[in-house]
């Protein structure tokens, strides 16, 4: 089937020369590109957009889940920002670009924004890449000169990319590009275990053989770095040096925000990331990448000629950081898109139009729902509708059966016809047309106690809080303690009797609001006192006693019978589908909840408050 896909492309074109193909309608260009002969070199998919990039990301694993694929991910600022890229997007970037020079991926996605971005060189990367591996000896002076020197920074406890810590013969390693930290045990001078753990816990997870340690920065932080970048800033930018902030905090070791906009700075040359490609490689333009580049290039100009004139922060021109618009190259391959095939919820039939469309399609059809859950629900309404799909789990299955129509959880964002194979590929994009849907990622977190401190903006000096092993306390403001390892922050809280407690701040999920009366008028604990523990037991007491009322209350409600309402999957489908927006997680967790509670034929327990929104729904 794949080779009738790619009927008008079924091989590579020979080196030099290029092809050009109509891009396809909906998600045909992932399957496209996923039908695509691999013969061993490396494919870059140069897209237009970040979006298409990422919707690329998710889509190809779906129909290709054997190929190895990376995702170069941009700075997410903008040219010129005062202000530096994330240490997670640092830490997935050098990872990428190191799996690409090391041959770990067949296809890498960039958008265009990124792919003309300069780069730091390859050697640099070699260079300052090494390994630690179990029964190693180890220098643990010169490690941490090596990663102080790769700009790795020392703090008491690990949590993000590009940390370290250091207690007696325990080392604590968050490498840049590594999922988890590791915790390296020593035997005296000898490596003598290696294992991840939870930076959350803080507890070990499992053993590893070796760890690879990025450098921490996508610039050279030691010595030779700062030389090449105070000699390259005077032959580059005009005016008195002793003038220029940016060349000031460099020069004494002190990394500013946005100073990526100054790498080429620390380099005799820079880099592209055709230079980590090497000259194999085989590129795939998707969209219109001239235009959007000839765009960014005049953002680009744009910003800089917005930022001259300014002697502290003076700028590199643009053809110093980015390379310029290269020639446009259209997509892929023609697709045939899909008529109009909404759902009419009005309507005595409101899969009308789907079922005319299945009934004249000459071909295989697969319906693409965006979760198993949906699925199922999906399932439901097109058989009470009279059309009957055969589930199946993957793409691979569809493509090796013969099922004329068949229903899918498939991460797909639009649907399309494979002309070639005979098959259509409907999603609910097509279906539910007036729904605003969001496809990114969202994080479900274990929810957590409301009065937890998330930030120290969200506390002032003065304010009462609750150490949790301490009690009351009054926070003070913030202080700088040098504890042998370099400058610590500090939460400074005031006891009863004048005493002091500093508290790190990587322990500030440790404080807690203060909740009582008024705040002027709070009784801090004295540290060292029972009193605080006695207090917590007595509470503990009081939670035992309520919850044992509680649960004598829910058994007598659980005992008792009340009406259980009969779902109609169609009807309740028709109304849901007049609500034009993706719901929230937590509206659909509420939605599930109640409609668990209205059918269960138990007497429903449950107070809905809803909120009055501003543009959101």
């Amino acid at each position: 089937m794949y080779s009738d896909m790619t009927s008008s492309l079924r091989s590579w074109p020979a080196s030099g020369q290029r092809t050009r193909l109509a891009r396809p309608a909906g998600s045909a260009d992932s399957a496209l590109i996923a039908a695509l002969p691999h013969p061993g070199q490396p494919v870059l998919i140069l897209t237009a957009s970040a979006q298409d990039a990422q919707r690329l990301q998710a889509e190809l694993p779906f129909f290709r889940p054997e190929l190895r694929i990376a995702l170069l991910p941009d700075w997410e600022t903008l040219p010129y920002d005062h202000f530096s890229p994330h240490s997670d997007l640092v830490s997935e970037r050098l990872a990428t670009l190191w799996q690409i020079r090391n041959g770990e991926c067949d296809v890498v996605i960039a958008p265009v924004s990124t792919v003309i971005t300069r780069l730091s060189p390859v050697s640099f990367l070699l260079s300052r890449t090494f390994w630690l591996k179990q029964k190693q000896r180890l220098d643990v002076d010169k490690l941490r000169a090596d990663l102080v020197t790769g700009g790795y920074q020392h703090v008491s406890q690990v949590v993000a990319p590009g940390e370290f810590s250091l207690r007696g013969g325990l080392i604590d390693l968050f490498p840049m590009g590594s999922a988890l930290p590791y915790r390296i045990d020593l035997f005296d001078d000898e490596i003598d275990t290696l294992k991840t753990f939870d930076p959350d816990t803080q507890r070990t997870l499992y053993p590893v053989p070796e760890i690879r340690l990025l450098p921490a920065r996508e610039y050279p932080t030691d010595e030779a770095g700062v030389t090449a970048f105070r000699q390259h800033y005077r032959e580059k930018m005009e005016g008195d040096p002793s003038k220029s902030r940016i060349y000031k905090d460099v020069s004494a070791n002190l990394w500013p925000a946005g100073i990526e906009y100054y790498l080429p700075l620390f380099f005799e040359h820079s880099a592209t990331l055709f230079d980590y490609l090497g000259t194999a490689a085989n590129v795939i333009v998707h969209g219109d990448v001239l235009a959007e580049a000839e765009g960014f290039w005049r953002d680009a100009q744009s910003r800089y000629n917005m930022a001259g004139g300014n002697p502290e922060r003076p700028v590199l021109p643009p053809g110093e950081l980015f390379l310029r618009p290269d020639e446009l190259m259209a997509a892929l391959k023609p697709y045939l898109p899909l008529p109009d095939l909404g759902v009419e919820r009005r309507a005595d039939n409101p899969l009308a139009k789907l079922d005319l469309f299945l009934r004249r399609y000459g071909g295989r059809v697969l319906i693409a729902a965006e979760s198993l859950g949906r699925r199922e629900t999906l399932f439901q309404f097109l058989r009470d509708n009279g059309i009957q799909p055969q589930p199946v789990d993957n793409w691979q299955q569809f493509a090796d059966g013969q099922q004329p129509l068949a229903l899918a959880a498939m991460p797909l964002f639009n649907g399309f016809e494979l002309h070639h194979a005979a098959i259509a590929i409907v999603t609910e994009a097509e279906l539910y047309q007036h729904i605003a849907r969001s496809h990114g990622k969202r994080r479900k977190s274990a929810a957590s106690s409301d009065a937890m401190l998330r930030d120290l903006a969200e506390v002032k000096v003065g304010d009462p809080v609750v150490h949790e092993a301490h009690g009351i306390g009054r926070y003070m403001g913030l202080v700088s303690i040098d504890l042998g390892d370099g400058q610590t922050e500090m939460m400074q809280l005031e006891y009863a009797e004048g005493a002091t407690l500093y508290v790190p701040v990587a322990q500030l999920q440790l404080i807690s609001r203060y909740a009582g009366r008024a705040s002027d008028d709070v009784q801090l604990h004295r540290l060292g006192n029972p009193a605080w523990e006695k207090a917590k037991k007595k509470a503990a007491e009081k939670a035992r006693d309520t919850a044992a009322e509680l649960l004598n209350l829910y058994a007598q409600r659980a005992a008792r019978e009340g009406h259980a309402f009969t779902l109609s999957h169609h009807d309740y489908d028709a109304f849901a589908a007049g609500f034009g927006f993706e719901e929230t997680i937590d509206q659909a967790a509420a939605i599930e909840a109640v409609i668990g509670d209205m059918t269960s034929g138990r007497p429903m327990d449950r107070l809905v408050c809803g909120d009055v929104g501003f543009g959101k729904t």
